[in-house]
């Protein structure tokens, strides 16, 4: 009698793919502050790094689509890169905004930016340890929500310190990127405790 033979597709390294996606926002997110810091020309980066990005996420959704088996749930693989993917593009589009209404970022944008790149390379760090070590994953996870409330603090000053300003239209556009950091920080708190969910779900 012949043996039958059972083949299984190959593994894809998911979690490898969600670690070079996140790679490419953390690297967004440095020319990010350094626009935000006064670096006028490490703005220009982010449309060729928000294509990098995306093209990054487009080629870990086709492999989990795919895939046979993953290493976490395909919905926290989902969430993620999703996530991960947004806070990329809310920062490339807050440099397009500061460019349109023709505002240079002032000392507290560069405060919170600086902050939204500490944040993501905590999310990185967690995102490297999910698969292998949960507990350094959820501290990383924790860090990157602690830089959040930072940023909170940072905008709560920055909007009091907005009434000071005599120009209106000033005023606004700068309460506007403000807003803009906020948002990208919802995202980083959102990525840190899906980070931190997926260990619990494989705990």
């Amino acid at each position: 009698m012949r043996k039958r033979r059972w083949f299984l597709p190959e593994t894809p390294d998911l979690v490898g793919q969600l670690r070079d996606q996140a790679a490419i926002t953390s690297e967004a997110l440095e020319a990010f502050a350094g626009w935000a810091g006064g670096d006028e020309a490490a703005g220009d980066a982010l449309p060729e790094i928000a294509h990098r990005g995306d093209a990054s996420k487009r080629a870990l959704l086709d492999e989990l689509r795919d895939a046979f088996v993953t290493p976490i749930a395909p919905e926290d693989l989902f969430a993620l890169s999703r996530g991960i993917d947004w806070i990329l593009v809310y920062a490339r589009d807050l440099v397009s905004e500061a460019r349109a209404m023709g505002l240079a970022p002032d000392a507290r944008l560069g405060e919170m930016a600086g902050l939204l790149r500490d944040a993501v390379s905590e999310i990185c760090k967690g995102i490297a340890a999910i698969q292998s070590d949960g507990e350094a994953a959820s501290a990383a996870a924790d860090r990157a929500i602690q830089r959040e409330g930072d940023l909170e603090r940072s905008y709560y000053r920055g909007m009091a310190e907005l009434l000071r300003v005599g120009d209106r239209d000033e005023r606004i556009a700068s309460r506007e990127l403000y807003r803009g950091c906020v948002r990208v920080g919802e995202e980083v708190i959102d990525v840190a405790e899906r980070i931190i969910y997926a260990v619990v779900k494989e705990s």
